[in-house]
Formats: C-alpha cells, sequence, structure tokens
C-alpha cells in the first residue's frame, strides 16, 4: 500500500492504549486493528478527525505517502 499507517507509534508516544482510544473515538477494535495493520481500504474523515483530536496530532503524522502509485492488479 502506498499509504502507511503510524496509529502505533502515536499511541506510543502518548503513552494510550488501543483500547482506549477505541473508546474515545467509537470505533470497534477491529476496525482500528484493521487500519493499525495498514490494511484498511479506506477511513472515514470524521473517524481521523477523532483520532487526531484525541492524539492531538495531525493527519500526517499517522498516514505519510510512501512516494510509490498502488495501482491495482
Amino acid at each position: 500500500m502506498a499509504i502507511r499507517v503510524y496509529l502505533d507509534e502515536i499511541l506510543k508516544q502518548r503513552h494510550m492504549t488501543a483500547k482506549e482510544l477505541c473508546r474515545m473515538v467509537d470505533i470497534t477494535e477491529a476496525n482500528l486493528s484493521i487500519l493499525r495493520s495498514g490494511k484498511a481500504k479506506g477511513i472515514r474523515f470524521g473517524t481521523i478527525n477523532k483520532i487526531c483530536y484525541y492524539l492531538q496530532c495531525d493527519v500526517g503524522d499517522i498516514l505519510k505517502f510512501d512516494g510509490e502509485l498502488d495501482e491495482p492488479g
């Protein structure tokens, strides 16, 4: 995937568990796990907004483009 997810690193920096973030953002642990693993195909802006709010970070701290084009097939 051309977009890398650095949510685990931000959680560690903030001394927060994924379970705590799930409660605050109102997302299931399964869905957060999919996001954290980088296997998510999409995410709602509202969810990203809440994650950034509670982690006090910017979208670019969590999601980074790796410079490659990710084309299907």
